[in-house]
């Protein structure tokens, strides 16, 4: 394991970490509050990020990328909060509700870790290592926040669009879902979801984080 590689991982594994964590946790944890306690009794409620892990798709599919790219494209996964849809009180726009909770958490940390780097400059410290794990966090959360809105099951912004459409399109959206993976995949290695979709949502997400934090940037000399 190369030097480059050892700062990376330090780098990005607690952004990495929480960002899992509280997405996953966060789908289990509205779910709960709308009727479906599947998650909570999983044990999948809770900040252990070893509950949310897959191996594969949160560790040896993001290391065989890096190796693969030279680190120039990554991607993971972790393992999928079990709901059970249908026993949400209101299952329509319930499911709205919990597919939103994962991309909004990690938009509310991608804010926070942003506070953070710039807290860090207000108060006078420049260790690099801090600010490249402040810039880290935000990134991955942009990123996870953006993607996983993609219109396309089995994606949350996929369980969002079929709650929305009329009784017809939802089915007929909700029949790409054992394909969604594979469609999303294409669509990355070709370039088309980030250049399309991925990256201009992050710059959006960025400027806005930014607009929010104005005053506190104002304070840095």
């Amino acid at each position: 394991m190369n030097a480059d590689l050892i700062q990376t991982v330090a780098v990005y594994a607690l952004p990495v970490l929480f960002a899992i964590t509280l997405h996953e946790a966060a789908h289990g944890y509205v779910a709960k509050y709308f009727g479906d306690p599947t998650a909570y009794l999983m044990g999948r409620v809770t900040l252990n990020p070893l509950k949310h892990i897959d191996p594969i798709g949160t560790v040896l599919v993001p290391l065989a990328l890096y190796f693969m790219t030279s680190g120039a494209f990554l991607f993971g996964y972790a393992k999928p909060v079990p709901v059970a849809f249908g026993s949400l009180r209101n299952p329509r726009v319930d499911t709205i509700w919990v597919a939103l909770a994962g991309p909004l958490c990690n938009f509310v940390q991608a804010m926070l870790w942003a506070v953070f780097g710039v807290g860090l400059q207000i108060v006078g410290v420049h260790e690099p290592f801090f600010m490249m794990m402040a810039q880290a966090g935000l990134l991955v959360n942009l990123v996870m926040c953006m993607f996983n809105l993609f219109p396309v099951p089995p994606l949350d912004g996929g369980r969002v669009l079929v709650s929305l459409l009329p009784a017809r399109a939802a089915y007929s959206l909700s029949r790409v879902e054992p394909y969604g993976f594979f469609i999303v995949m294409a669509l990355v290695v070709s370039g088309v979801l980030g250049r399309v979709w991925l990256w201009p949502l992050i710059q959006w997400g960025r400027d806005f984080i930014v607009w929010m934090l104005t005053p506190l940037l104002s304070l840095i000399s």
